[in-house]
């Protein structure tokens, strides 16, 4: 069977969840009975199938036991980034219609603001301490029964955009009927493409907040693994962790991959990686170079797949089919790919034809509470897209070219900075890359590079030259950015995308609207 509920019958003192720094350990036993205690908290609060709640939380041992209580209880959990401004996380908690809020008390600024703010909130509770005007939530949890609640029924999350291309916007499927410890189809796909099983041992370096991270983490935990939460990514550690739990199974993003390749050979010689069968990445684009260090240092076990929050398509493929189509994301694995041209019309194979990249016969999602949001990424026919741009080849993989919302236009021709951001990190002297356009009164764009020096010392207008020549030998030169600026740390995401709309905005200050 396919919940930790099950398990804790079977395994009671299996570790369901290993945090890395602090060490603690929160048994299947454990996971089944406060996951059950949580669940009778809600519904003591009077909340029912169908309600909400949000979670503002940092990577502790508490996340799972809390979104598992939601998902027995029926409800709509909604994970925060911790990163999020104040008026960016209260305006979610009240978007998301949560009753009930779970902060961490590390975030007493945020989670207070948040409170405030928030017009439906019948409790909120403080976890790992204690914050003014919050709950105990682990008083309040065990003071409740360790029975499972009566009426158990699937719940799920509903989780926000990052807010990289714009405002958060919640991302909500249809809530189904079904039992609570009915296999979801990510834990069907996760066996079937991945081998996910009660062997696996699962190490998870990146925020829980994020879909991937959250919802691999709990398919991991219905299967009977053990999962491995790093409160915080760090390239050396990560390394040490796959040796000391002899991790079967991560996933990554491939700036946590550029992370661990700019270590020094002789650091990273010391640790053994060979128990890794599947190291899954996916989030943002992996430049080729980045994939084939990869590959040749950890072997044929890089998997990689494209999908979204929105959970309306999964593409995949593993590392033999990337090495022979370079570059692919893979193939549909769940729906049809269409690619759709300027014209609208579907678009023949080749990278001669690039188009908005649609899924056909897809699960369908709606933005939550913006009906032209979601009408705006489906086709007459009922195909829905992410916004991302690509091509397929003849065999039917799939290649990304770009979000659409970061095509630049320059002199009326149209560059997608992804293929420049790609060069520009296998760069030894870059640590990071953001390729934007900026205004140019001719051109109306021009591309610029701001980039995140390996060391500071190296911000020189010395670099910038050489930065633009390293460009110009490699990509055509329409492509190339005309100027380098500098940044000490770029505004990215921990779950590796890009906030590049930060990035361009102190170009296009008074320059009226180009939001990207």
């Amino acid at each position: 069977m396919f919940h930790p509920s099950h398990h804790a019958e079977t395994m009671p003192d299996k570790p369901a969840v290993i945090m890395a720094r602090s060490g603690e350990v929160v048994t299947y036993a454990q996971l089944d009975r406060r996951s059950n205690q949580g669940a009778h908290l809600f519904r003591s609060l009077g909340l029912q199938r169908g309600d909400a709640i949000a979670l503002l939380i940092e990577n502790t041992a508490r996340f799972h036991e809390i979104c598992f209580a939601a998902q027995r209880a029926g409800l709509i959990y909604t994970a925060m980034s911790t990163r999020l401004s104040p008026s960016e996380a209260a305006y979610i908690v009240d978007d998301s219609g949560a009753t009930a809020l779970i902060a961490s008390a590390t975030l007493v600024p945020l989670a207070d603001v948040v409170r405030a703010g928030a017009r439906r909130l019948k409790a909120a509770y403080a976890t790992g301490g204690a914050i003014a005007g919050f709950q105990s939530w682990e008083a309040a949890r065990d003071a409740q029964p360790a029975t499972p609640i009566a009426d158990q029924v699937a719940g799920q999350d509903m989780l926000y955009s990052s807010g990289t291309t714009g405002r958060p916007k919640g991302i909500r499927a249809q809530l189904l009927d079904d039992a609570f410890d009915a296999p979801t189809r990510l834990v069907q796909s996760t066996a079937a493409l991945y081998g996910f099983g009660p062997d696996m041992r699962y190490l998870s370096p990146a925020p829980l907040y994020h879909a991937a991270p959250l919802r691999f983490t709990m398919s991991a935990l219905r299967h009977g693994g053990t999962v491995v939460v790093m409160e915080k990514f760090d390239e050396a550690e990560a390394l040490a962790l796959i040796e000391r739990y002899t991790i079967t199974h991560s996933q990554w993003v491939p700036s946590m991959f550029v992370r661990m390749l700019k270590l020094p050979e002789t650091v990273r010689a010391q640790y053994d990686v060979s128990s890794m069968q599947v190291a899954i990445h996916a989030a943002a684009p992996c430049p080729l170079a980045v994939k084939e260090k990869m590959i040749a240092w950890w072997g044929p076990v890089i998997h990689e797949y494209y999908a979204g929050t929105e959970g309306n398509g999964f593409v995949a493929c593993n590392a033999a089919e990337w090495l022979a189509h370079k570059g692919t994301v893979g193939r549909a694995v769940t729906g049809e790919i269409r690619i759709v041209g300027l014209d609208g019309q579907v678009q023949p194979p080749g990278p001669d034809h690039t188009g908005t990249i649609y899924f056909a016969n897809a699960p369908t999602f709606e933005y939550h509470n913006d009906r032209e949001k979601t009408a705006a990424s489906r086709t007459v026919e009922g195909w829905s897209t992410l916004g991302d741009v690509g091509y397929l080849d003849a065999d039917g993989f799939l290649y990304l070219t770009d979000r659409k919302a970061h095509m630049i236009i320059s002199g009326g021709v149209n560059i997608y900075p992804q293929e420049v951001e790609d060069l520009l990190i296998t760069h030894p002297k870059v640590a990071d890359a953001a390729v934007i356009g900026v205004p140019n009164d001719d051109f109306g764009e021009e591309v610029k590079a701001v980039i995140q020096p390996a060391a500071w010392a190296d911000a020189t207008p010395e670099l910038a030259a050489e930065l633009i020549a390293f460009c110009r030998a490699h990509i055509s030169h329409v492509k190339c950015p005309r100027s380098v600026d500098f940044d000490r740390e770029l505004p990215r995401h921990p779950t590796g995308k890009l906030y590049k709309r930060l990035v361009r905005d102190r170009y296009w200050q008074g320059r009226g609207d180009k939001l990207v």
